[in-house]
Parts: structure tokens; sequence; C-alpha cells
């Protein structure tokens, strides 16, 4: 490819389908990503969301990863306040020692859920306050030079696994640049200050011993099909989709309780869900190969990553299969 790409594999369950068939998935997309040269795929803890399976993040990489040999595969993110950083070394130390060179380790720093969801993980509330303590702490563990006396991650010890901040603010910019860290902005739900972002990433960078320079990676959203038409209509199911978890929310059930139809999704978007939908998919390549491949382009030279990440959000597993092949194709082809 003419340029890093990623993907963010949203494992998601969809509407009948089990979560074993959602991983069958991630193995089919990952193990297809190999083949087509893409950089990395990342998963991303949630919990209490009825429509995603990668709560136990570190046990799906772990299962990607038996069942491919060469891509890279990390998180994207862990919420480092769910958890003792102790734990997290053990367990992404524990990844490097089973595939060694490809495990990475995005960091974020907002719970993943809600506060009732906070309370059942047994988090502290304030425990986001201490997110930069805890970066350096789980670094320490993974670098083998712990912060706390006499306690060593094992594995992880000495293992380096690269660590990465994830942020949708200038917060997270700026402690990625002051410790000098890859920068990976959430763009492909959160667009608002990603230019902002970048720029005070790069203003405020320090070298370290993991990265020399600024590494940038941006987030967007591929919805790639054989057709224009196809496309259009992967993209309004995931706009009904959105508009439906949305309502949920508010109510403090999940979209799934709810049964709602596509024809009450399309209704929720047309009093008002629009709006917030649209905003969250700012970023978002929707066409055939050669459209979606270029707009990512002009994503890409608009910001000046490093990298991109990209997540296919169609609904059914073929139609992800397929934007996954049709963007590589685009993206491999010889510029004219």
């Amino acid at each position: 490819m003419r340029y890093p790409i990623s993907i963010l594999d949203l494992a998601p369950i969809a509407r009948g389908q089990t979560p074993t068939e959602s991983f069958a998935a991630s193995v089919a997309l990952a193990q297809l990503a190999e083949r087509l040269g893409y950089e990395r795929i990342w998963y991303a803890e949630h919990h209490n969301m009825s429509q995603i399976a990668s709560s136990a993040t570190s046990v799906v990489i772990a299962h990607v990863g038996a069942q491919t040999s060469t891509i890279r595969l990390g998180a994207g993110g862990i919420m480092l306040p769910n958890h003792a950083p102790l734990v997290i070394a053990e367990q992404f130390g524990t990844l490097e020692a089973m595939y060694p060179g490809r495990i990475d380790l995005g960091l974020g720093r907002a719970p993943g859920s809600d506060q009732n969801t906070m309370y059942a993980l047994r988090r502290d509330p304030q425990s986001a306050d201490t997110f930069p303590q805890d970066v350096l702490e789980l670094q320490g563990y993974l670098s083998g030079n712990t912060r706390v006396p006499g306690v060593d991650a094992v594995p992880g010890k000495g293992s380096d696994v690269p660590l990465y901040i994830l942020g949708s603010s200038l917060f997270g910019a700026q402690l990625a640049a002051a410790l000098g860290l890859p920068y990976a902005f959430a763009s492909h739900f959160a667009p608002a200050a990603l230019d902002d972002a970048i720029v005070a990433y790069r203003a405020g960078f320090k070298p370290s011993q993991q990265l020399d320079s600024p590494y940038v990676i941006a987030g967007c959203n591929v919805i790639a099909a054989d057709t224009a038409e196809a496309a259009a209509e992967q993209l309004q199911a995931i706009r009904r989709m959105r508009a439906i978890g949305l309502f949920a929310r508010t109510r403090g059930v999940s979209a799934a309780e709810l049964e709602l139809t596509d024809a009450d999704g399309d209704q929720l978007l047309a009093a008002g869900l629009d709006a917030h939908v649209d905003e969250m998919l700012t970023y978002a390549a929707v066409g055939t190969s050669s459209e979606v491949g270029d707009y990512v382009d002009s994503f890409r030279a608009r910001t000046g990553a490093d990298e991109l990440i990209v997540t296919h959000q169609a609904p059914a597993i073929e139609d992800r299969l397929r934007s996954v092949t049709l963007l590589a194709e685009a993206l491999s082809a010889v510029a004219a």
C-alpha cells in the first residue's frame, strides 16, 4: 500500500448474531487483512454493550493471534482507568511472549462504559485522574524499570511492548507529546478536535526511548462496495444502528432490549438524531473502490497523518470483508 493502513475491528455482534459468530468474523477479517498488507488490527475495550464483543480485549487478541502469523495486533485501546497497570502489563507481556514483535498497546483515559458499569468493574470514578501516572507505571513494568519497588510484571518485564496514547481531545495529544509516544486520534467517531489535537501533539512532542519524532494515526470510517448504491445502503444501515444505540442509551437499556426495526431507526433519524449521527461520521469514505481510495488519500493529505486506522462498519461480515479488499485494491494501485 502507498502508506500504512490499519484496521480497528469493532467486533460487532449483528442483529441475530452470537459472540461466537462475531469472533469467527474477526478471525476472517484479520486473515484477509494480513494477506492484503494492512499494517495492524486493533480491538477496543467496551463494556455492557450488547452490540460489541471485544470487552475482554486481550483474550480476543490472543484468539486472533493464534490464527494469523505476521500482522500486528493490539488494543485500540485498553481503557486504563478500568485496570491496575500491573495486570495490563502482565496481559500484554503474555501476548508479546506468545506473538513476539506483533503486539501493540493503545491506552485510553475514558472508562468505555457508564457509571453503573464502572461500579461493576470495581473502579473508582476518579481513577481517570491518575491516567498519566498509570501510563508511566505501566511503561515501567514493560521496560523492566519498575516504579513500584520489588514488583515486576511476569511476563512483561523487559518486553518493551510499544505504547500508543489514544484520544479525542487535547489532553491525550499533550500527554502523548510529553511522553514521546505515538498518538492515535479517534476521528472515526469523535472528529471535532482532530486538527487542534494534531497541531498540539506535534508542537509539544519530546523524543523518547520509544520514538524519535511525532507519529500520528488518524481514524476514518470506510464503507466500500462494488457500487455506489450498495455503499449508500450500508451507510444508511449504520446510521440507523447508531440512532437506535443513542436512543437506547438515553433510556438506560441496551439496543437489543428495545427490539426496534429499521423503520424505527429511520424515524429516530428523522426526529433529530441524524445530526448527532452524521457528526460522528464526519470522516467517512463511502462508495466504490476508487471513490474510497480518493477520499482516504485526501484525508491523509489533509491531516498529514503517518498512518490511518480505518473502521469497516458494514453490518454484514461479507460486506466488511469486501470493503477491506476494495480499499486495499485502491491503495495498492499505482498512483496516476
